[in-house]
């Protein structure tokens, strides 16, 4: 007698979709938070422009000194460092948790603190640090929004306001909802709970969404580079792709396993005000090294460098690559408040160039979008804001299938490695 087959699996249950009635409530709340989100995000990067601009040109240029001179860039980095640790001294809650502890979106802080982190962001902006915007007015924003949500609307669940002020937030920074909804999307895989995915992601998006028009409609932000069109794929060129963004994703992990020995260096001094004027200092070192495009979050930076892909060696673009590498883990390691995608996609964009210059068959937009591709999916550990970041940067279609690629390899170098992020002991999160 035949043996009987094995019963199938039994098939997960679908979570049932929410109905209308329970998602359009969310809309207004969800377009409020996007808007003031973008607004908050708009205001302290104005604010940090003009500042910038005293800084960088109004006092050198009263002094008579050179704008980007080694003198200068050490000066200006020293006494932001000073700056910013003493405004961390006495300000309420001394800005949050170690930045070193903190990712993209974590739990809401106390809105105490939040005057105090945006000051310091502002500070560290202008004066030419080399992290971006996008951890500490995530963090502010959630803050704010979980407060206001929790005093006005205290039914809602608290996690609704986190997850509205951080897609608000994300959509503002690069200019399109889908930025957020991918960064939320391995958020709530990662966090089950009840209802469809896509009731969870409604509210969320339509924040994401109101975040991105609004600073889309008032600034016009734009991550396209401009480089040589791509003339579509080759079978080089997928060779070409798998090597650069493995080669970035090295780049990326040697950041990482820099940044926890960079964090007790700058602990074992134990008072934050010397820690950040020593960071200040060592940024303001790397700068003179690398020159006055390896400071700054890396943004108008880029541009510059993809403007001109043949105005520079080889041998330039790589030593920028490393030198924003090696100011990326000083400053996120000695205290200073801000994120690290900006700064990771320089060093993406330089490696790429170099790859570029190397073999100038290789196309510079494939070479500039594997390079960042490998960069992030290390420093963030992020899949799907490393593929749409990569992706963007060229405004080419016909990259994807080799990004998608290319994403094979480098991730299997990343996954289950150390992340660019510490627990409380000072130890890698994994």
């Amino acid at each position: 007698m035949a043996p009987e087959s094995p019963a199938p699996p039994p098939v997960p249950p679908r979570p049932p979709a929410a109905p209308a009635r329970r998602l359009l409530p969310l809309v207004l709340p969800a377009i409020a938070v996007g808007v003031v989100c973008a607004l908050i995000l708009l205001g302290v990067s104005l604010l940090a422009e003009q500042f910038q601009d005293v800084l960088w040109k109004t006092l050198p240029d009263t002094l008579g000194v050179g704008r980007f001179s080694s003198l200068w860039m050490v000066v200006m980095l020293t006494a932001t460092g000073l700056a910013v640790g003493l405004v961390l001294r006495t300000v309420p809650g001394h800005g949050g948790p170690d930045p070193a502890t903190t990712g993209l979106v974590d739990a809401p802080m106390r809105p105490g603190i939040v005057p105090g982190l945006l000051l310091v962001t502002v500070l560290a902006l202008a004066g030419g640090v080399s992290l971006g915007p996008e951890n500490p007015i995530t963090a502010a924003n959630i803050a704010l929004a979980f407060w206001l949500g929790r005093r006005f609307a205290p039914g809602a669940p608290g996690e609704l306001w986190v997850a509205l002020a951080a897609a608000g937030t994300i959509g503002a920074l690069f200019g399109t909802p889908v930025a957020a909804a991918l960064i939320l999307s391995e958020v709530l895989a990662s966090q089950p709970g009840p209802g469809a995915f896509w009731d969870r992601l409604f509210a969320p998006l339509a924040a994401g969404t109101a975040g991105a028009l609004t600073m889309s409609l008032i600034a016009h932000p734009s991550f396209d580079l401009s480089l040589p069109a791509y003339d579509g794929p080759h079978w080089g060129d997928l060779l070409s792709a798998l090597l650069i963004a493995s080669a970035g994703a090295l780049l990326g992990l040697l950041a990482v396993y820099a940044f926890p020995v960079a964090h007790r260096v700058f602990t074992a001094l134990r008072h934050p005000v010397l820690a950040l004027t020593a960071g200040g200092l060592v940024l303001g070192l790397l700068g003179a090294l690398g020159g006055h495009l390896t400071l700054f979050k890396g943004l108008d930076e880029v541009k510059e460098l993809a403007g001109d892909p043949d105005g520079w060696s080889a041998g330039e673009f790589a030593g920028m690559a490393v030198v924003k590498t090696a100011a990326l883990v000083i400053a996120a390691a000695c205290g200073f408040r801000g994120g690290r995608i900006f700064p990771a996609v320089f060093v993406g964009v330089s490696l790429g160039l170099c790859a570029h210059a190397l073999v100038e068959a290789v196309p510079a937009a494939l070479a500039v979008s594997c390079a960042v591709l490998g960069v992030l999916l290390a420093v963030t550990r992020q899949g799907w804001v490393s593929l749409f970041t990569a992706a963007v940067l060229v405004s080419d279609a016909s990259v994807l299938p080799l990004l998608c690629a290319a994403t094979l390899p480098a991730w299997l170098l990343v996954t289950g490695r150390a992340q660019m992020q510490l627990d409380g002991d000072g130890k890698s999160l994994r």
